[in-house]
């Protein structure tokens, strides 16, 4: 019970990694807030989460013994987020730990210079951006308590590049170089900041919006062909599951991670290793 007496608060919360890092929270005896959009974005070609799937995660995280607080909340927008996480210490009081989760992956399936300006900035905004936006929130009450631990879910693509996926790469290293920035703004006042990496992470139902699935029909090819070039691309030749990356999440929210900051944890089975 590496959390107990903690609040985390996860966003993109309803489902896939965001569930799975929200269930093993509770798992380890965290208190949760859990934001979502619960809506589609324009420009998105797959279903986001919902308000009905952001209820299940709570419910499974109140079955694990948790006390649950579930806001909508939009990413993009800096009232939205600072609104959620007052409800959140309103309700639990400081916070002690932030899963930066929300955000897309919207497929272009093109070359840089076919990506329209619309496309690039919502990327931006969502993926990088939204972070930034949740750090400044909460970065001055960390900071003046001296505690607290930040999780960015980044991706191997912050790490390496994809072939027409510019904007996606292009948000995700930029999230990589925030996390060791913010790392040393806060590491004087005892607030760590990380990041994790995953590689291809098994899809959720096909009822949730399989993003795997939509990418291989932006780019034409056939889902199964697809998927299993992302398996044998990475060593272990497996996709990683959420509860994997949760696994990690956990950790750098724990006091076992107590000089832990400014790293990136790669959970990808080897894939960035060769």
């Amino acid at each position: 019970m590496r959390l107990t007496g903690k609040t985390v608060v996860v966003t993109g919360a309803s489902r896939g990694l965001g569930r799975a890092t929200a269930v093993a929270c509770a798992a380890e005896g965290a208190d949760l807030a859990l934001l979502d959009l619960c809506a589609d974005l324009p420009g998105v070609p797959y279903p986001l989460g919902t308000a009905g799937q952001l209820e299940h995660t709570a419910a499974l995280c109140r079955k694990a013994g948790s006390a649950v607080l579930t806001v909508r909340c939009d990413v993009r927008d800096l009232r939205s987020v600072e609104e959620a996480v007052a409800l959140a210490e309103d309700r639990f009081g400081p916070l002690d730990g932030v899963v930066n989760n929300a955000g897309i992956a919207a497929p272009s399936g093109r070359p840089a210079h076919e990506i329209g300006e619309e496309e690039w900035a919502l990327m931006i905004d969502v993926d990088l951006s939204g972070a930034w936006r949740m750090i400044r929130t909460v970065g001055k009450a960390m900071s003046a308590r001296r505690s607290g631990s930040i999780v960015n879910i980044a991706s191997t693509a912050g790490l390496v590049g994809y072939r027409h996926f510019a904007g996606y790469v292009a948000a995700k290293h930029g999230l990589i170089g925030l996390t060791k920035a913010a790392a040393l703004d806060y590491a004087p006042r005892k607030v760590r900041v990380n990041a994790v990496c995953p590689g291809s992470v098994r899809d959720a139902p096909a009822a949730e919006g399989r993003m795997l699935a939509e990418i291989a029909r932006a780019l034409d090819v056939p889902v199964s062909e697809h998927e299993e070039t992302f398996v044998t691309a990475q060593p272990m030749n497996a996709l990683i599951e959420p509860e994997d990356v949760a696994a990690a999440v956990v950790y750098l929210l724990s006091d076992d991670a107590r000089q832990v900051t400014g790293t990136t944890l790669t959970v990808d089975g080897g894939f960035t290793a060769r």
